[in-house]
């Protein structure tokens, strides 16, 4: 079992007349090479769970195992160094560094894991290739239409090899058919056997995934499997 979370919560303002419970009681499970549609609408709890699975917050109360290891009992320090070594992130916003151009960015990540500095360049470089923007290895984000940066992005996160990859509403600020060339991406990744979450409010994105869990006020309301059509 590569995700284990059991009946987990995450309470703002705990014991107060406006408490939250953004993650009320969750429990699931993601086995290695799956490829998962996590959605709901705006307040269903789905970014914190995200935030959750992806070591970026810790629940109030339950437990959480990561390929074996209770996450909820690490330092923020061991933390950063789960995120880094087993999950790449995909956000609608990009979250790319304005200063650096499209290989700068790749890169930085890389360094952070520890990778030899005359390893970089050739990893960063394949993972541009690998969606299409060798090309603009030396373009910044500015000199960038949204999908290229998109996929600037999806380069960063996948360079490392990492075996999980999150995308939180990947295509929602792309067009169309920008956003139909990412899902692919996210499709290939998934067929190389990489563990892919999609976090998304859209039913027509979660169409893409093989299983769709259903999020409403913190709960899970449902817990599916499903036929696509793209094999």
């Amino acid at each position: 079992m590569l995700i284990d979370i059991r009946n987990t919560y995450k309470i703002y303002n705990e014991g107060r007349e406006n408490e939250i419970r953004a993650l009320d009681g969750v429990t699931l499970q993601i086995d290695r090479g799956e490829f998962v549609a996590i959605v709901g609408q705006s307040g269903s709890g789905k970014s914190t769970l995200m935030n959750v699975l992806g070591c970026l917050d810790i629940p109030t109360y339950g437990e959480y195992y990561l390929d074996g290891t209770d996450v909820t009992a690490l330092f923020d320090k061991e933390l950063a160094r789960i995120r880094n070594r087993e999950i790449g992130f995909i956000f609608q916003g990009y979250n790319l560094i304005q200063e650096l151009d499209a290989l700068e960015n790749v890169i930085l990540p890389l360094i952070y894991r520890g990778v030899p500095a005359w390893e970089r360049k050739d990893i960063a470089m394949a993972a541009l290739e690998r969606v299409g923007m060798a090309d603009r290895a030396r373009h910044r984000p500015g000199e960038m239409s949204g999908g290229q940066q998109q996929r600037v992005a999806i380069a960063r996160a996948i360079a490392a090899d990492p075996p999980i990859i999150m995308a939180d509403e990947p295509t929602g600020a792309l067009d169309t058919k920008t956003g139909r060339h990412v899902l692919e991406i996210l499709r290939e990744l998934y067929r190389a056997g990489t563990t892919v979450l999609l976090i998304t409010h859209d039913e027509n994105i979660a169409a893409n995934a093989k299983r769709v869990v259903r999020l409403s006020d913190g709960r899970i309301i449902s817990d599916q499997l499903q036929e696509v059509d793209w094999e």
